[in-house]
């Protein structure tokens, strides 16, 4: 006679939002919509002035190593003077994309702490009588919310530096590339909910790595954005809200459910 075998749970499952209903939530909601708009001003004018100073720096930066142009007057000059004219418009190229990329990183260190408390609301409309109220509001928290933030900007510089490596492996380069910016996409949504709990960048990273699938989920869409140029920084200042709104509603259900699972099944491994 075969033994009853114990069916092992196989864990909380969280209700995906969708990322439509994110965009109603904020269309709905008066204040809501009030606040995202200012915090898309917000981020395209720090964009915007970040973007000046970037490259001023780095045009006086190449200026230095730019020497003038070879004598073109030989075959021998000719063909140096098209490889640093060729050197010198992919120079151009590449510093106003990283000017761009470094502006958004300020504009989102600098902005971290409107988009927490639009991570607040939204969270709390979505959590109803289980919202988990929040680190107590201080001068302090605010400060910590941008180190936070400037953490999650710097750890994207770096992302950015291992991209640039393992782009040149053909094909599985690529995809490697793509999912980074997916994970590191995600991180950043994630960490507007996960910062209002004072949570640490490692204990950030865990939680990503735990819930793999829906975390991948959220941050694709900004990932593929974010590869298409010059308009990249404008397109995701104009998104950051909704998807802002999106990862928190998610990861406000994750937890929800996680809180549900462990209070029915505490002391019993089996759940009987």
């Amino acid at each position: 006679m075969m033994q009853k075998q114990h069916r092992l749970p196989t864990g909380p499952r969280a209700k995906w939002q969708p990322l439509s209903r994110s965009l109603w939530l904020i269309l709905s909601r008066k204040r809501l919509l009030a606040w995202s708009s200012l915090l898309v001003l917000l981020t395209i004018l720090f964009t915007w002035i970040g973007y000046q100073f970037a490259i001023d720096f780095l045009d006086e930066l190449g200026g230095q190593f730019m020497t003038a142009p070879p004598d073109s007057g030989t075959i021998i000059g000719w063909i140096t003077t098209q490889a640093y004219s060729a050197g010198s418009w992919m120079y151009h190229l590449v510093s106003k994309i990283l000017a761009f990329y470094l502006a958004f990183l300020l504009a989102y260190s600098l902005t971290t702490p409107g988009y927490a408390f639009l991570s607040h609301s939204a969270e709390k409309l979505h959590a109803g009588e289980d919202f988990d109220p929040d680190a107590k509001f201080c001068f302090t928290g605010v400060c910590i919310d941008i180190l936070e933030g400037l953490k999650i900007a710097f750890l994207g510089i770096l992302v950015t530096i291992v991209a640039l490596f393992v782009n040149f492996i053909p094909g599985i380069g690529q995809v490697t590339v793509f999912i980074l910016y997916t994970y590191y996409s995600a991180l950043m949504f994630v960490d507007y909910p996960a910062s209002r709990r004072r949570w640490g960048l490692r204990r950030k990273i865990a939680w990503l790595y735990r819930h793999r699938i829906p975390c991948f989920r959220i941050g694709v869409l900004p990932a593929v954005i974010s590869m298409i140029p010059i308009i990249n920084i404008f397109a995701i200042a104009l998104l950051f809200p909704v998807l802002t709104v999106h990862a928190t509603l998610n990861f406000s259900a994750i937890e929800l459910a996680n809180k549900r699972y462990n209070n029915g099944h505490t002391g019993d491994p089996h759940g009987t």
